[in-house]
């Protein structure tokens, strides 16, 4: 295994012990499709429950450390310049139809700058992680995006709706979760993605892993942190791609 942070070891061991919570719930929630009540509410209960184990676990060691959460927004402390960015369960409609396509999302930004980005996929038990110039990994073993340079042969993902109607050519995927998008163009599963007005703890940890594996994203701190446009691909098709999204 390669040499990690203590950083990055605290915030594995955190998602792993809030991973439990989501594969528990996740069984309750196929049992609650049929009920007349939805699983809507228990959803949002167990988001909240993931946000809190992860904010207790990661402020153990850190006391100091502010954080940017989904569920509770910005929380400061002492440390000003050091956010933990939280997405307890991105993928959340996923999760409540029964769909095992979810991911808990961690990063840590220092002086607005993301360091480390944890993207843990619970139910398939797989976690993509990196450290700034320390490269990115999956499942220990080291990753790289694609190397694909034809945009016909390139497969794509993006949440966005409509998009296949502006782009018919484009080979699409809309999987519902930001997260692994961005995890499997590290890995080279995808060969891109992009969305509009996409919040920054949907993206903060995939867009460490993207560079880290040899992928360019676009400067997000030109938008507001609610409201990011971000493209993200391979060196050999990231031009092209955004080239052909300058109306999107």
């Amino acid at each position: 295994m390669n040499s990690i942070s203590p950083n990055l070891n605290l915030m594995i061991k955190a998602s792993e012990k809030a991973s439990k919570v989501i594969i528990r719930d996740f069984g309750e929630v196929e049992n609650l499709q049929v009920s007349k009540k939805g699983p809507k509410d228990f959803v949002t209960n167990t988001d909240k429950r993931v946000e809190e184990i992860l904010i207790n676990e990661l402020s153990k060691t850190k006391r100091n450390y502010s954080f940017m959460t989904e569920e509770t927004g910005k929380i400061i402390n002492k440390n000003k310049d050091i956010f933990w960015i939280i997405d307890p369960i991105d993928g959340t409609t996923n999760f409540l139809h029964g769909i095992p396509h979810f991911a808990i999302s961690l990063a840590l930004e220092k002086d607005g700058e993301i360091i480390i980005g944890l993207i843990f996929d619970p139910i398939k038990n797989e976690i993509f992680y990196a450290e700034k110039n320390n490269g990115a990994f999956f499942n220990n073993n080291r990753i790289r995006v694609s190397n694909k340079s034809n945009l016909d042969e390139c497969l794509f993902a993006t949440n966005n709706e409509g998009i296949k109607n502006l782009y018919p050519k484009l080979n699409l995927r809309n999987t519902g979760c930001a997260a692994l998008d961005l995890a499997y163009v590290g890995c080279g599963r995808f060969d891109g993605y992009f969305h509009n007005k996409i919040n920054l703890w949907d993206i903060a940890a995939g867009k460490i892993i993207i560079e880290e594996a040899g992928g360019k994203v676009n400067n997000l701190s030109d938008f507001k942190f609610n409201k990011i446009d971000i493209r993200a691909g391979n060196p050999n098709i990231y031009e092209k791609m955004v080239k052909k999204l300058n109306n999107f």
